[in-house]
């Protein structure tokens, strides 16, 4: 157990934050024992992943107070360097991965990072978000479909902007079946240096609603659901905490003009390499991606971000199956985001990232 120096409220162990007054648990400063647990061709998709490994600094960006705040960029829609990339949620908020099993009585599952609470607590003991005392004093229940909100009409499709404790900070419902939003659209975007002038188009056709990312400097970013693997193609980004992460296969060096064949190293066991991305079309440090895959993380894994308080002390994997590399989140308190290089389906309750804000969609 954990005693809460400010409160004295006992905690179990793995709790982040104190369920009665919401301040952060002390912890360890030596990181957890961490075995590797990934089979030879990575970890296929299960219903609960397991967590597994290991190791790598960098000294990335300091997180700020806002939510996804990178590095200053010159307006206009300023490039995000890697290494100051995104983060939203207090720092160093929770473990990835780590569950338990429900208490009798009812529950209360934290709208922040789905972790089960007891419904006496104040707050969530994965992430520190307060539960509100509706919500602490019976599990909701999840509405059939969203409600209009401001007295919209159905079939409206809503943006939501979220702060970094969740909480929403106002909502922007499109106005027609095509609309492309970005720093000129002004109300929730204007304040946004990071948005592209023209950042996103959404469209709507009967029930589907997509979104397109329009050329925009920074990008448009997708929520990775928790235990759900996604396929990274060549050259695809994505975001953990305040890291912008590239995947970069491994190709053999075409033949010289004069069609003398290039020799190198062998890279036999190694599918290709993640970089972490420092400014436009620039590249810092890389690391190896074997066969047996790689965990990322901030105290646990093969590549470990120690100084960013936004990654989780387990993160996301990267698994090699079937000739796909898959990028799979563990439950991490922030999320994982995968940038979008084409027109996607989005759905009720999916989370956008779009200059420096967040953005939860309901259609």
């Amino acid at each position: 157990m954990i005693t809460c120096p400010k409160c004295s409220k006992d905690n179990q162990d793995h709790y982040k934050f104190c369920l009665g007054c919401g301040a952060e648990l002390p912890r360890d400063a030596a990181p957890k024992p961490f075995s590797p647990q990934t089979p030879s061709h990575g970890v296929k998709s299960q219903a609960s992943a397991a967590p597994a490994p290991n190791a790598v600094s960098v000294s990335p960006a300091a997180p700020t107070a806002q939510p996804f705040s990178p590095p200053a960029g010159p307006a206009g829609g300023g490039m995000v360097m890697g290494g100051g990339g995104v983060g939203s949620g207090p720092a160093g908020a929770g473990q990835g991965g780590q569950s338990q099993p429900p208490p009798v009585g009812g529950t209360v599952s934290c709208p922040q990072c789905g972790h089960i609470n007891t419904p006496s607590n104040l707050f969530c003991g994965s992430c520190g978000f307060r539960l509100t005392g509706a919500a602490a004093a019976a599990p909701k229940a999840a509405p059939s479909s969203p409600a209009p909100i401001g007295g919209l009409g159905a079939g409206t499709v809503v943006l939501t902007a979220l702060r970094a404790d969740g909480t929403e900070a106002g909502t922007f419902a499109l106005p027609g079946t095509t609309v492309t939003v970005g720093r000129e659209t002004g109300a929730i975007f204007a304040g946004d240096s990071y948005l592209s002038p023209r950042h996103a188009t959404f469209t709507q056709n009967g029930q589907k609603v997509t979104v397109k990312d329009e050329a925009s400097l920074n990008g448009v970013y997708k929520k990775l659901v928790r235990d759900v693997p996604v396929e990274l193609r060549p050259h695809d980004m994505f975001r953990i905490g305040q890291e912008i992460i590239k995947f970069e296969p491994l190709a053999p060096a075409p033949a010289s003009p004069d069609g003398v064949e290039r020799l190198g190293s062998p890279a036999k066991g190694y599918v290709g390499r993640i970089a972490l991305v420092i400014g436009r079309e620039v590249t810092g440090n890389a690391f190896p991606i074997p066969e047996t895959g790689v965990h990322l993380g901030r105290e646990r894994g093969d590549v470990l971000f120690p100084e960013d308080g936004y990654v989780s002390g387990l993160h996301c994997r990267l698994s090699w199956e079937g000739g796909r590399l898959l990028l799979t989140d563990l439950g991490s308190s922030n999320g994982s985001f995968m940038r979008l290089h084409e027109e996607t389906e989005v759905k009720t309750g999916d989370v956008l990232l779009m200059g420096q804000q967040l953005f939860r969609v309901a259609v």
